[in-house]
């Protein structure tokens, strides 16, 4: 079974920065690309940012230059630096992987069961 667990949320000001950290375990054959979305009170899911196994990048628009997604193939996690945070990214954050496990033959979308961000004003 592969599961992703998510750590590094909190309440911040505004301006300050947090590291948000998910790690995939289980019985992990390969991981393909991993992303982080985030989920605001009555909005729908957004897509921030997504990496791929050799480190490319694509940004949404609202978090460029904030934000700066790494990741760690080595260790199966995916990181998220979040600077200058402003009060509309309180939402709660969900990284996503697709991952293809040993006993699967093709790869699949796997969820982080989510991290509250709270950016105070």
């Amino acid at each position: 079974q592969v599961q992703l667990v998510e750590s590094g949320g909190g309440l911040v000001q505004a301006g300050g920065s947090l590291r948000l950290s998910c790690a995939a375990s289980g019985n992990i054959f390969s991981i393909n690309s991993m992303g982080w979305y985030r989920q605001a009170p009555g909005k729908q899911r957004e897509l921030l940012v997504t990496i791929s196994r050799d480190g490319s990048t694509n940004y949404a628009d609202s978090v460029k230059g904030r934000f700066t997604i790494s990741r760690d193939n080595a260790k199966n996690t995916v990181y998220l630096q979040m600077n200058s945070l402003k009060p509309e990214d309180t939402a709660i954050y969900y990284c996503d992987a697709k991952i293809k496990a040993t006993t699967a033959l093709i790869y699949s979308d796997y969820w982080g069961q989510g991290t509250q961000v709270t950016v105070s004003s």
